[in-house]
Order: C-alpha cells, then structure tokens, then sequence
C-alpha cells in the first residue's frame, strides 16, 4: 500500500501572493498590492506551481487565466484570509477591552464644560474606547490623585499632591454673569464699582475664588446684596437665569450656560482661573492615557472664551 503523499507546504506570502494575483487578474497590479515586483511575483508563481504539482492559471494572450483547481483553491484561501480579519478584528477589541476603562477625575465645574469637548475629541481617534468621568470636589480629588485611583484628573490646584504630575494647560480670567435686560448688560466690561448695592450670588464660604472676589470688592469699597451663596457655579448660573442677582463664576461654566437668559462679560479686575492637569506618577499609566490628554488640550485650545 503506497503511503500517502504529504501536502504541500505553503507559506503565508505564497498565499497572500496567490490571492492577490486572484483578485486583480494580472501581476502587474498584484505586484503593487504586495509591494514587490512583476518579476519577482512572476517566479514566487512559479515556484508555487512546482511546489503544488498544478498550473493555477492559463496565460491567454498575455493574460492569466485561473484554472479550476485555482478557482478551488481560491475559496479555501479565502476562508483563512477571512478567519484572519476576524481574529485580528477580534485583537483590537480586546486590546481597548483589556485596557479598561479609562478613569477620568475632574471638579465638577469642569465635568460640563471643558470635558464634553475633550470627549469628543477623544471619541474621533478611538471611537470604542471606554471613559469614566468622576466629577470630585476639591481637596478630595487631588487626594484620589495621590492614591492613584484615577488615571487623570483635571483640577484648579496650583501644586501637584504627592506621587502626581501636574501640567497646567489652561489660564483665563473669571467673568461677571447677568441674567438677560439688566443695565449692566449693556456695558462691555465691568468693574467692581459696577456691582454697589447689587444683589449678588457669592460661591460657598471656603472657596478660594470667593475669597478673592470677596477681597477684590474690599479693596474697592463695594457693598453687595449678598442674599443667597451656593458651592456650584452651575447653580449659581442657574439662580442669575432666574434673575436673583449677579455672579462672577469661572468662565467655562459661564461659556457652558450662557444663553438667551444669562450675558456673560469680563472684569476689569484679573482673578485668574487655572486648570492643570494630573498625572499618576506611581500607578502603570493607562495605554490609552496619552490620547485623553492629547484630547483635553486639544479642547482647552479650542475654547473661546471672553
């Protein structure tokens, strides 16, 4: 009894040579596709005839031709090309997967008005990456930071916690907000003489920017009508809207609620609003870590602010 002839073996470049000629029915095109040569595409053809036993194409007036046995082989060449883009499809989604989530810190004045922008950004260069957004309020976010619980954060701090890079990526000024028709509206800067005897919605005692509003109107000897104080700028907005009295907020919640009820404008006076961002330094960085930062400066240029 004759044993039984071993099958061919073919390699991976045979067969993606063999595929190409396949599809684009001459070698010069086929050439280009597997950056190589005519000649060279020409003799990998012939040595894959030899080593199959079988011609795969008839050359009719200069042109090739598959044979039955290479329309044959053509469909079993194709289930493996196949199964191979479906594994390496399959590769991509378990590299974003078993990068995780990506964990993202921020104060929540920030959640609405800088990191939407960032997000979208980030969603255009990996559209099935997951994020996380943890809006935490100061100090316990530079805390977290500092126990590595997140893979970055965005917060106003001006020092970095311990085992955390900071970055500063963004200084403007804080802005006056008003509800629609006030008088002041009509000015195109404000300064602090323009708020004697205003009803004024301050941010929570505690908060540094209070205190350096509150100090900017000691320093000029304005007297408000300090009636209601709350620790969100986002409500605070919301309470002008409502035409409760006037604010001075950072100005990306001021951008981010500004409308036909709420006209923002700037102060004569600089009180400077600083976002940085932070960078665990102990925690393995996130794979994907580089392109939510690269996506939150990216947003932060973009911002147009008064």
């Amino acid at each position: 009894m004759q044993p039984t002839p071993s099958p061919p073996a073919l390699t991976h470049r045979q067969l993606t040579m063999f595929r190409a000629i396949m599809l684009h029915g001459n070698l010069s095109r086929a050439a280009e596709v597997c950056a190589s040569s005519q000649p060279t595409l020409s003799r990998e053809l012939a040595r894959l005839e030899q080593l199959l036993g079988f011609d795969l194409f008839d050359r009719v007036r200069g042109r090739l031709r598959p044979t039955v046995r290479a329309l044959a082989l053509m469909q079993e060449v194709e289930r493996s090309f196949v199964g191979l883009e479906q594994i390496a499809a399959r590769a991509q989604e378990l590299r974003l997967q078993a990068t995780g989530r990506l964990r993202l810190a921020c104060l929540p004045a920030l959640a609405h008005a800088l990191v939407p922008q960032a997000l979208v950004h980030f969603a255009k260069v990996l559209p099935q990456a997951s994020v996380s957004v943890h809006p935490e309020e100061s100090p316990w976010l530079e805390q977290a930071m500092s126990e590595q619980r997140f893979d970055l954060g965005l917060s106003e701090t001006a020092e970095a916690p311990a085992g955390v890079t900071l970055q500063p990526i963004l200084q403007v000024n804080e802005v006056a907000v008003l509800p629609t028709g006030h008088r002041l509206c009509q000015k195109t800067v404000l300064t602090p003489q323009d708020f004697e005897g205003e009803r004024f919605i301050s941010l929570a005692a505690g908060d540094s920017y209070r205190a350096q509003i509150d100090q900017m109107f000691a320093t000029a000897q304005v007297t408000r009508q300090t009636c209601l104080e709350t620790a969100s700028a986002v409500a605070v907005c919301a309470m002008v809207r409502q035409g409760l009295g006037l604010a001075i907020v950072n100005p990306l919640t001021a951008l981010a609620m500004a409308g036909p009820d709420l006209v923002v404008r700037p102060l004569s006076v600089a009180i400077a609003f600083k976002v940085s961002l932070l960078l665990p330094e102990v925690a393995a960085p996130h794979p994907l870590r580089p392109a939510l930062v690269a996506a939150v400066k990216a947003a932060a240029q973009e911002l147009d602010l008064p």
